[in-house]
């Protein structure tokens, strides 16, 4: 069977998907944006470690991404999101709620742009993802074409971020997803 590489990497994309709306169930609202706390009531140790606002947010920016360098137009994220959750921010403990989106704006923008990112992916012809990569620096070296940097944004990247909200979900008693 031959499939494009378009839809490989879309693929990859649909199983972190899935395993993102796993990771989602049963987090509170009001956890979404603090930092894990383990131990005893009353004894807890908070874990300065990237919660699920801030994976999920981060994450949220990429798909959007995927979409325009393959000639498509994406669904914005929301302009506040790049200041929170670009790769120079750091991941704070919204003790008020007031550093980051509501619970629902991130998980609505990160299902979104996923989704979005599938469909352009999966209509993406192979040379199309031949061009070369539009970034500079080290992520041209480490991934020279379109193809190669989705493939890293739509699996490696997204699995490491998801696999912190793996972590932050048993530190917080919630178990495996």
């Amino acid at each position: 069977m031959s499939r494009s590489l378009g839809n490989c990497i879309a693929d990859s994309l649909q199983l972190s998907l899935n395993y993102a709306d796993r990771l989602l169930e049963g987090i509170p609202a009001a956890r979404f944006a603090r930092f894990a706390a383990v131990g005893a009531d009353g004894h807890r140790t908070v874990v300065e470690s990237n919660h699920p606002a801030f994976v999920f947010g981060h994450l949220a920016l990429y798909c959007p991404r995927i979409v325009a360098q393959l000639g498509g137009s994406a669904t914005p994220v929301p302009t506040r999101f790049d200041a929170v959750f670009s790769k120079e921010g750091k991941c704070v403990d919204d003790t008020a709620g007031t550093v980051y989106p509501p619970m629902d704006e991130v998980v609505e923008a990160f299902r979104r742009g996923c989704t979005e990112a599938i469909a352009a992916l999966r209509a993406a012809p192979d040379d199309l993802l031949q061009r070369p990569n539009p970034a500079a620096g080290r992520m041209a070296e480490l991934f020279p074409t379109l193809g190669s940097i989705h493939g890293f944004y739509a699996g490696g990247h997204m699995m490491m971020h998801l696999g912190q909200v793996s972590a932050w979900r048993r530190m917080e008693g919630l178990g495996a997803a």
